[in-house]
């Protein structure tokens, strides 16, 4: 798997870990939790953005 395609397979992934996060910090009440599925949702983004700087950068 090219570099660029598993950046942004992980990326995805640590959104959707970090929006479940974000929910059921939401949910229960801890900002904690929320925060960390903020923080991780946005880690996602990033390495997302990286993947498809890559993916440009192979051309």
């Amino acid at each position: 798997m090219k570099s660029s395609t598993k950046d942004n397979a992980e990326g995805k992934m640590h959104q959707v870990k970090g929006k479940a996060k974000q929910v059921a910090g939401i949910i229960s009440g801890s900002e904690d939790l929320e925060d960390e599925g903020k923080e991780e949702n946005l880690e996602g983004k990033v390495q997302e953005k990286v993947g498809q700087v890559k993916k440009v950068m192979e051309k």
